[in-house]
């Protein structure tokens, strides 16, 4: 399975040049308002095995949560239902908020 730190992340977002990835937020309604990714799609974990046809296997998928953990399971789980380019977001919304974006609400 593949990782990308979150300022990895920021890099390519901010790259207008570089493609972007389809961002797959796989935390909890509540968690998704109370701060996400623009652009990200909001998945929760529990709901991916019978949702899983709406993604592109094809397509790079960052799978996020709040630290890492959730989305390592749900990037596994594609990774064994065909996915071949799932990479987990490492430390999550949490790392994001700390690292790269200090305004953005933490819980």
């Amino acid at each position: 399975m593949k990782h990308l730190s979150v300022t990895e992340l920021a890099q390519r977002l901010a790259d207008d040049a570089a493609a972007r990835p389809f961002l797959l937020d796989v935390r909890e309604p509540w968690e998704f308002q109370t701060c996400h990714l623009e652009g990200a799609t909001l998945m929760p974990m529990n709901t991916v095995p019978a949702r899983q046809q709406e993604l592109d296997p094809e397509t790079e998928i960052v799978c996020i949560c709040h630290h890492g953990a959730r989305s390592m399971a749900v990037a596994a789980f594609l990774e064994r239902n065909g996915f071949s380019n799932v990479i987990n977001l490492t430390g999550g919304m949490h790392a994001w908020a700390t690292q790269v974006d200090g305004s953005m609400p933490t819980y």
